[in-house]
């Protein structure tokens, strides 16, 4: 387990603050497949996975809906055949939040 996986998720609202540039060099450090991309003016982490076959990107699928479940926070995921795109970000405040790092390090340990 990585440092950044065993942390805690904190709740956080809209109001919450979003991670700032030194935040996101330092944590993305430790997750460093993933990247920032922005879509419609919001900054999201994401990373595709690759699998032998659909079954096991569902199964894996599977297993991130149960961290998110778990975090009460939750990705989009898409599901296709070999393979599965994981993007988080905090839908509330519109951007990045420390708990999206967290789950990225922590899906990762799933893929592993």
């Amino acid at each position: 387990m990585s440092d950044l996986s065993e942390q805690q998720c904190e709740a956080c609202s809209w109001d919450a603050p979003q991670v700032t540039q030194s935040e996101i060099e330092t944590l993305g450090q430790q997750i460093p497949e993933w990247q920032i991309i922005e879509r419609d003016g919001i900054m999201q982490l994401e990373r595709v996975f690759k699998f032998r076959n659909f079954k096991q990107a569902l199964a894996f699928t599977n297993r991130v809906g149960d961290i998110a479940e778990e975090a009460g926070h939750h990705p989009a995921l898409l599901t296709e055949w070999g393979k599965v795109t994981v993007t988080w970000w905090s839908h509330e405040m519109k951007g990045l939040h420390k708990n999206d790092f967290i789950l990225a390090a922590r899906t990762d340990e799933v893929a592993a």
